[in-house]
């Protein structure tokens, strides 16, 4: 028999196991899926707020004068444009324009904080340090961060009380540091639901003393525990990206939907070259986002069809509990993507009819722009 396998814990590992969360083995750590119930889950965050360990997230620092120059080379967003305390969700790319992840950009004043997904954090450091020019540090920085998010139109009135006041006029992708329940945090307005919101970076060793404070000064905003079932409905609904599923490092960031995160007049950049192409010569294959009648819900893999004739699969489904329908994302061939087309997703034995539909599906989430 295999070794068994130590499942990595986050400084919240207790507190999800006596509020009777369920936890399983997520990108080999041990995380909530759900607490009370995935419907109730995201309607909490939808009309009021919920409350994310997203721990298992990976921070790297990068320091040193040529810092800026040398991550604009590793990410197709533009780096260089970040004014201090502002942040950039960006694809990193190979030279063939595969996706090596989606990740974060935070901008300090003298250095910057890469976010990067569980399931990566060996291989984007890897690829990074690989890549990393002499004058430049790369350090990882995971184990010694907390991140908790709370997400939903009360988020603010969560944080409320226990924050600079700055915090509470902070815009969409910009971040401040200072006390939060009286430890030192990044305080971000960043998240990952269509939601107003904030994520928080600090400690481990401060662990206890945020949750605790959080659960205390949510108890009057309804704030609720939110597992990974309901982060998934959540960000799906938005038609954001979940790495391994809707992009991978065979996909690019303009089949996915990405172009406005790939600035080809910035300097060399891996990717670029193909990208520019892709560009010029037009797509072969597109992410579309669908919806469908009925219950049945799409599938990661099913193939999706067009007058019988397989034009793509699946990447991400699920029943939207806002809508009260299925959705779901899949790459289909570019000429089929156009809103209003009909598809049928292949499910076994039977065929359900979809529509392409433009994404966001939600599109009243309390998210400032």
């Amino acid at each position: 028999m295999p070794p068994a396998t130590t499942l990595k814990r986050t400084p919240f590992t207790e507190f999800h196991r006596a509020a009777g969360a369920k936890l399983v083995d997520f990108a080999g750590f041990e995380m909530p899926v759900r607490y009370t119930g995935d419907v109730r889950e995201h309607q909490a965050v939808r009309q009021g707020a919920g409350l994310f360990d997203i721990s298992h997230m990976g921070e790297f620092e990068v320091r040193g004068s040529g810092a800026e120059a040398w991550l604009d080379q590793m990410v197709t967003n533009h780096v260089g444009a970040l004014a201090v305390g502002q942040a950039l969700y960006s694809p990193m790319c190979r030279p063939d324009a595969g996706i090596v992840d989606d990740l974060l950009v935070y901008r300090y004043d003298n250095h910057y904080m890469v976010v990067v997904n569980a399931s990566n954090m060996a291989k984007d450091f890897e690829w990074l340090d690989g890549h990393r020019p002499a004058g430049v540090s790369l350090v990882d920085r995971s184990a010694e961060t907390a991140l908790l998010a709370v997400q939903g139109p009360k988020a603010a009135d969560v944080i409320r009380e226990h924050v600079p006041p700055a915090v509470l006029e902070l815009g969409y992708y910009r971040f401040t540091t200072g006390n939060l329940f009286g430890v030192p945090a990044t305080i971000s307005r960043t998240g990952y639901t269509g939601e107003d919101g904030f994520e928080l970076y600090f400690a481990p060793e401060h662990g206890d003393a945020v949750w605790n404070g959080l659960m205390k000064a949510g108890q009057p905003h309804g704030l609720e525990l939110i597992g990974l079932g309901a982060r998934d409905t959540l960000r799906l609904e938005m038609g954001y990206m979940l790495y391994g599923n809707d992009i991978t490092d065979t996909t690019t960031p303009l089949e996915a939907g990405l172009g406005w995160t790939v600035k080809l007049a910035k300097a060399e950049f891996h990717g670029r070259e193909v990208l520019a192409k892709q560009k010029a010569d037009g797509l072969r294959r597109k992410l579309a986002g669908f919806q469908l009648d009925g219950r049945r819900v799409p599938r990661h893999g099913m193939p999706i069809l067009s007058g019988g004739r397989t034009v793509g699969e699946v990447s991400s489904g699920t029943f939207s509990p806002t809508l009260e329908r299925p959705i779901g994302m899949g790459y289909v061939e570019a000429a089929l993507a156009a809103t209003g087309t009909m598809l049928e997703i292949q499910a076994g034995n039977t065929t359900l009819a979809a529509r392409v539909t433009a994404r966001p599906f939600h599109t009243r989430g309390s998210h400032r722009s």
